[in-house]
């Protein structure tokens, strides 16, 4: 029980909660790769995202006595981010046009397409940052997170049917954007 990431979570919150700054501190450097990586994903954006993180954290310190352990505390957390990610989107009225082209493009079978583990990375995040928020956010929460479509609903309010239809979206679109990209970086090799 003690190495369950929601028990070590639940014990620095009340320590936090008590007033212990540090343990706070280490709440915020378990999740806040994952929450930064949650609000890129929605405001396509390092900066502002890393801006929202800020806030994000603010608004969890002040409300941690508001928390009620009937989830996990990412579940409790990601939805903040996710809410205020969403918001800020909305005050800054972004509006993102995907204007990609629609033919799809297969590389030669001569080709060799093999590419190392950080390549692989750099690559699916890029098209991550290509693909609509709502898509990239349920990507993430799903095979990044590890989180079930029931989990996926709590935080960000989508119904099930929604979700779905998401992912099978979303997989989709990665994988167009995944075409493009190595086209792309093929033509600069070439």
């Amino acid at each position: 029980m003690k190495n369950n990431p929601t028990h070590k979570d639940y014990e620095l919150i009340k320590k936090a909660i008590e007033g212990d700054i540090s343990a706070f501190r280490q709440l915020v450097y378990l999740h806040k790769d994952v929450s930064l990586s949650l609000a890129v994903s929605i405001v396509k954006d390092i900066a502002l995202a890393e801006d929202i993180l800020q806030d994000v954290f603010i608004k969890v310190y002040h409300k941690l006595n508001s928390f009620t352990y009937k989830s996990a505390f990412t579940t409790w957390l990601y939805r903040i981010v996710v809410n205020t990610s969403y918001n800020e989107l909305k005050k800054k009225k972004k509006h993102l046009s995907l204007d990609l082209p629609q033919e799809s493009f297969l590389l030669p079978p001569t080709v060799d397409t093999s590419i190392n583990e950080a390549d692989q990375k750099k690559y699916i995040q890029l098209a991550l940052q290509r693909l609509k928020p709502d898509e990239s956010l349920v990507l993430r929460l799903f095979y990044l997170c590890e989180l079930s479509i029931k989990e996926i609903e709590e935080i960000t309010n989508f119904k099930i049917s929604k979700i779905k239809v998401l992912l099978h979206r979303g997989r989709s679109s990665i994988h167009f954007e995944l075409k493009q990209l190595l086209r792309d970086d093929l033509k600069h090799l070439l």
